[in-house]
């Protein structure tokens, strides 16, 4: 706890810190916004979608997994969200690069990269929708600016400042099986910084993941409880700068609907950031710890059992990045600058249980680094912008091992140093925008990304019912290729209409590459029973991804229409002991996905929305023999103001029910994700 506990107490025992000059304001006056530096000129040609303030409120689960579904393309791992999902499958990607759970977009909150230091998934619960001021996606490949791991594109979280939160907020909202959902926070304006502490908690007796059908006497519900913990000091410094320090701790507990499924989450995070008028330096620590503990149940479904217990996988992030934008014309803009990264941890776990009790013991880790250098440079005339842009990384694998030994004796069972690597990545991207006549904007775009392999596909084998899987020290960084033309049409100030098609390849894939079937024994991971399967992480040769993407948004008086959707054609090209996936769909990856948000803003702040969601079939399993059918969920919500920083506030999760497959075991045991599930509660302060 005390690791945990460390970013956190340095940051708060800070000054407030941040301040920043607005390039418009004179010498005198300084405008502290709690930000980073402006979006590039370049940003323009690439395919955008904002998620402003509005959205982020009026969510019907309040969860920011489930807010980003508006977003064409966007796609966990799970159809499942943080309350019910085992964390290690809650990998964020876009236009169906998945296929497997790490994280293939790269998400930062603030500049800080947020995916697992050792796994590479994302841990929803510590990111409050309440908290942030604006979500921007950019879809589509190249590590550009952002540093490595932006193969399917990049989100970037920005918290609110006190410009949108003011004085004290908070909300208290209480839902179907005995859930709980509340939310405080606290703005204040310091001289002229600010300091926001904003505060999540969230719990429930969860439902029971496998569907009525298949239940037997042990199944039960899944409950969780989370809770997360900000602290944003900023204050300006002389000369126009503004230094920020941000702190973050959360805490996540989840069970599977099972004995011995329970999961558990740690984590603590802290940053510094710098702001000038034409540059920013960034430093940041975050700490995780995680236990997980897996379970088999017998065919009956009477009785489950432990199969092994991640007791701790302790894991940290270092990293740092400058940029610099030297004054070069109105015309021209220059982005310069460099970036580090470092993640290092380890799993501790049990396994071959017997009696109940682990038999063996098992530790495995390593540490990666990235450091890169990257410069982009954007050219505005009259109507038309063109960017082009480049960066250099150096990646290292080290100190990577797996060491299995007997509980009772300690007498060693396997005993590996894996040899360390390095090597160089140049990547770039690059694109035109041009407005040939007033409300139309062609674009089109090209780049290349990369991204490095976690420690937990490099080193971990792992066990889910009766599959069992086995690591690749050997696995090589994905690697991205991409082109894109789109066009933006806003006939009106209220009406806007995008419309993208893309074409990506991503090379050397890593993906569970089934390559047996038990009763046997497997290199790394030993027996496999009758029924289960043998798989590795290997690199397949290439997954490519043509496709399609609409977004829109129309205002008519009261009323706002919004939506998108995505089309995809995603096949895996494989050769040697991947060939049987070759022209097969990735695994988890729909072909067509999309919603639609009718909103209604009416008279004296009274607000209501109804959502629609649509995903089509996936299937489980690399091999595409097990099929989960597509769904389509309503979600609805209303805000009802009784007072001038009061309203009652009512949402409704899966309103008509729908059963989601988020899940198929390999004995056809299927799972499903949130059913129905109602809320009614307050909100005070802070309203839109």
């Amino acid at each position: 706890m005390c690791r945990l506990l460390l970013p956190l107490f340095l940051l708060t025992s800070a000054a407030p810190v941040l301040a920043q000059q607005d390039d418009r304001a004179t010498d005198a006056v300084i405008v502290v916004t709690g930000r980073g530096l402006r979006a590039g000129a370049g940003d323009a040609v690439y395919d955008t979608v904002l998620i402003g303030r509005d959205q982020l409120a009026a969510s019907a689960s309040d969860r920011l997994e489930d807010v980003l579904l508006a977003v064409p393309g966007f796609q966990l791992f799970r159809r499942s969200d943080a309350r019910s999902a085992n964390p290690t499958s809650q990998g964020a990607t876009l236009r169906a690069l998945g296929g497997n759970a790490s994280s293939r977009a790269l998400l930062i909150l603030d500049g800080v990269p947020q995916t697992d230091p050792f796994g590479g998934w994302v841990s929803w619960p510590a990111y409050d929708p309440q908290r942030l001021g604006a979500v921007r996606v950019t879809r589509g490949g190249g590590s550009g600016i952002y540093g490595a791991g932006a193969l399917a594109g990049t989100i970037e979280l920005e918290s609110a400042g006190s410009d949108v939160l003011d004085g004290v907020s908070g909300s208290l909202a209480y839902g179907s099986r005995d859930s709980v959902d509340a939310h405080a926070g606290l703005a204040e304006r310091l001289g002229a910084g600010f300091l926001t502490i904003s505060g999540a908690y969230a719990r429930g007796d969860g439902f029971i993941p496998i569907v009525a059908a298949q239940r037997g006497p042990a199944d039960r519900p899944s409950p969780y409880e989370q809770a997360s913990l900000t602290v944003r000091a900023v204050a300006p410094l002389p000369g126009g700068v503004e230094l920020q320090a941000n702190a973050l701790a959360f805490r996540d507990r989840r069970e599977r609907g099972t004995a011995y499924s329970g999961i558990g989450t740690t984590g603590a995070d802290g940053s510094l950031r710098l702001v000038g008028s034409r540059w920013s330096a960034l430093a940041y620590v975050q700490t995780r710890d995680f236990t997980n503990s897996f379970a088999s149940v017998n065919a009956a479904r009477t009785i489950a059992t432990r199969t092994s217990l991640q007791y701790s996988v302790p894991a940290t992030g270092l990293g740092a990045r400058f940029e610099l934008r030297p004054d070069i014309g109105r015309a021209l803009e220059l982005r310069l600058g460099g970036d580090w990264r470092r993640t290092e941890g380890e799993t501790d776990e049990f396994f071959a249980f017997v009696a109940g009790a682990g038999t063996r013991n098992r530790a495995a880790g390593g540490r990666t680094d990235t450091l890169g250098a990257f410069a982009e440079g954007s050219w505005t005339a009259g109507n038309v912008t063109a960017t082009l842009g480049g960066r250099l990384d150096r990646w290292t694998i080290a100190d990577g091992f797996l060491r299995e030994r007997v509980l009772a004796t300690g007498a060693p069972l396997t005993d590996l140093a894996f040899p360390d690597r390095a090597g160089w990545r140049p990547t770039g991207r690059g694109g035109l925008a041009w407005k040939p006549i007033p409300g139309i904007t062609l674009r089109t775009a090209a780049y290349l990304g990369w991204r490095l392999p976690t420690l937990n596909e490099l080193y971990r084998p792992f066990r889910v019912g009766t599959d069992a899987t086995a690591n690749n020290a050997l696995l090589k960084p994905e690697r991205m290729k991409g082109v894109e033309a789109g066009l933006d049409w806003r006939p009106a100030r209220a009406m806007r209409i995008g419309v993208t098609i893309f074409d990506n390849r991503l090379e050397d894939a890593i993906a569970n590459v089934t390559l047996g079937a038990g009763p046997g024994t497997f290199p790394i991971v030993g027996f496999v029973a009758a029924g289960g399967a043998f798989r590795e992480r290997e690199n397949v040769d290439a997954i490519g991804v043509r496709g399609v993407e609409l977004d829109g948004r129309l205002a008519f008086g009261t009323w706002t229409l919004s939506g998108g959707w995505s089309w995809t054609d995603a096949k895996v090209r494989a050769s040697g002991s991947a060939a049987p996936l070759a022209g097969l769909r990735p695994a988890q990856t729909p072909r067509q996905s999309g919603a639609a948000t009718l909103a209604w803003h009416g008279r004296s702040r009274l607000e209501g929305s109804v959502t629609a969601r649509y995903v089509s079939g996936q299937y489980e399993d690399d091999l595409n023999r097990q099929l989960l059918p597509g769904a389509v969920t309503l979600d609805a919500a209303l805000l009802v103001p009784v007072g001038r920083r009061l309203a009652v506030e009512a949402r409704a999760e899966n309103l008509a029910d729908k059963q989601v497959a988020a899940g198929v075991s390999g004995d056809g045991i299927v799972e499903r994700a949130t059913p129905r599930t109602l809320w009614i509660g307050v909100r005070f302060g802070g309203l839109p």
